[in-house]
């Protein structure tokens, strides 16, 4: 861990050594962050010589990074299968962005493009995994679980099963098939994947974690809970977002508004950490990205919170959403998501599932591209950030697809067939 300087709370501020294996903070049960030491990146790495734009996945930024590529001993813990550098795709002729004159890019998490990095289970999820084992590993930790809506489940099994260590993954029993097929077939086959259903969702799943499996010593992995590891990993997503096609002489811009489907929502504070890193790096500015965090209508506990204007979700009862990744109702973070939505003069907007299903339709008919309903809500919720003053004409915006159509299968299939 070349240049992490500690750990801190998002909270409270407490700060704990680098070296400390823990989860929450101890004072607070609030999620952890790792601190890099970007002065001492400046002083050591100066001309870019922290950057590798050759190597094709997150892992090009280096230094930055809570393991380093660039440090031979760093090295040898890094769990990677090529995740990250992934494609914005310019949707330039869509209605809304040409009758509001603004730019629109969908930054696709989903499926592979020629000459890019590819996220190797067809997920988001996997920038938080390479990372987070990649630290388990460097602690020397075997046995890993995770709580899920699906898609970090079957990540974490694949990376787990690339560092060997033992993996439990517990998923609610209605989770897309592709998902829940996956991982049983792993468990079936493997002796080190175990997969646990539970009825309900992620709370539900999570509950039956601290029951059997954290007595057990495995270590908790779920969003937040581990100590800014996934954080670490999505704020990839950040730098990707101002990093242009020649990283060294160009200069790094970030867009004007970001899109962001939010169920637990690591990558909206990863991004932000990115954000500042890059700020004291000297890559960009104090400017910043309005934030958008969109969720499913049915099941919205930020949008609830920031409506109402309080500083923290409260636990909803969840509903029915294509979304299924959105299916969260409640998150331990959710009080940083608030914060950092307000800061950047952004929103949080819930929509309804007549429009995901409508957006996945469209974005497929109109450019062929195979979105998932989390990707989908993110365009949906472009009419009423237009309607609300958030996007303007100029603008470049960008809206995540998290993950890729095929993993829910068959619930979407009618969608585009």
């Amino acid at each position: 861990m070349s240049y992490v300087k500690n750990l801190r709370c998002t909270a409270c501020a407490t700060e704990y050594p680098a070296d400390q294996l823990i989860n929450l903070c101890p004072l607070d049960s609030r999620p952890l962050e790792l601190i890099i030491d970007i002065e001492r990146i400046k002083a050591e790495k100066p001309n870019f010589s922290w950057y590798r734009p050759e190597i094709k996945s997150l892992w090009r930024f280096g230094s930055l990074l809570g393991l380093d590529i660039n440090d031979q001993q760093d090295k040898t813990n890094i769990v990677s299968l090529g995740e990250g550098h992934t494609p914005e795709i310019h949707l330039q002729s869509h209605s809304l962005a040409k009758k509001h004159n603004f730019s629109l890019f969908l930054k696709d998490e989903g499926q592979p493009h020629a000459g890019w990095g590819a996220n190797p289970t067809g997920s988001f999820k996997d920038r938080g995994m390479t990372m987070a084992i990649s630290m388990a590993k460097h602690f020397a930790v075997t046995r890993v679980v995770v709580p899920t809506q699906g898609n970090a489940g079957d990540s974490l099994a694949e990376y787990a099963m690339k560092a060997g260590m033992e993996a439990v993954v517990i998923m609610p029993d209605d989770t897309p098939m592709p998902i829940l097929g996956r991982v049983s077939a792993l468990a079936k086959m493997r002796d080190d994947v175990t997969i646990e259903l539970v009825q309900g969702t992620i709370r539900e799943a999570a509950a039956l974690m601290k029951e059997k499996y954290l007595p057990q010593g495995y270590f908790n992995m779920a969003t937040f809970q581990e100590p800014g590891w996934r954080i670490d990993g999505k704020k990839t997503l950040g730098f990707e977002l101002a990093e242009p096609s020649d990283g060294i002489t160009d200069a790094w811009v970030l867009p004007d508004v970001i899109l962001y489907p939010t169920g637990g929502g690591t990558g909206i504070l990863g991004m932000w950490k990115a954000f500042d890193e890059m700020q004291a790096l000297g890559l960009i500015d104090s400017r910043r990205p309005k934030v958008i965090s969109v969720q499913a209508e049915n099941t919205a506990p930020v949008v609830t919170a920031y409506d109402k204007g309080e500083a923290d979700s409260t636990v909803v009862e969840a509903g029915e959403t294509l979304a299924v990744g959105l299916n969260v109702p409640g998150g331990v973070g959710h009080f940083k998501v608030l914060d950092i939505i307000r800061q950047s003069g952004g929103m949080a907007i819930a929509v309804d599932e007549q429009s995901i299903g409508q957006n996945l339709t469209e974005i497929y008919n109109d450019y062929g591209i195979w979105i998932c309903p989390e990707g989908a809500a993110t365009i949906a919720a472009l009419t009423p950030a237009i309607e609300r003053g958030l996007i303007k004409s100029g603008d470049k915006v960008v809206a995540f697809n998290t993950g890729s159509f095929e993993k829910y299968l068959p619930i979407v299939r009618h969608l585009i067939f």
